[in-house]
């Protein structure tokens, strides 16, 4: 029981971190990859998108201590960031992916990464 939250867990914790661990390789992508076709060099664009990153472990210690000090609203916040985040795949992320010609690809690797979060859900959660 980590900081008298009796639903955190070791495996909790392992199964968040993968996630977001996987979760950050479309994110770097998702900013390197532009920046790539707007022109820019191989090695700036993958700098920009390991910059965009750096501010994750910053705001995981801050998250950690507004968890503590927030736990009463937690389930209301990360509802709202849950469909924060649907309505940002579905709004801009899914009409892009289907405008070119491999839309194929693009619909497989959706189905593939809820395919494995889900996994990593049921069997370290």
């Amino acid at each position: 029981m980590a900081a008298n939250i009796q639903s955190a867990s070791l495996a909790g914790a392992v199964s968040l971190a993968i996630g977001i661990g996987i979760q950050n390789f479309p994110e770097g992508a998702a900013v390197s990859i532009p920046l790539r076709r707007e022109g820019l060099s191989r090695t700036k664009s993958f700098y920009y998108g390991q910059l965009s990153g750096v501010v994750e472990p910053i705001a995981g210690v801050i998250g950690a201590l507004a968890v503590i000090w927030m736990q009463p609203l937690l389930p209301y916040a990360l509802s709202f960031a849950a469909g924060a985040m649907i309505y940002v795949v579905v709004e801009e992320l899914i009409p892009e992916s289907q405008r070119d010609r491999e839309t194929d690809i693009s619909t497989i690797g959706a189905m593939l990464g809820f395919t494995v979060m889900m996994i990593l859900d049921v069997a370290l959660g």
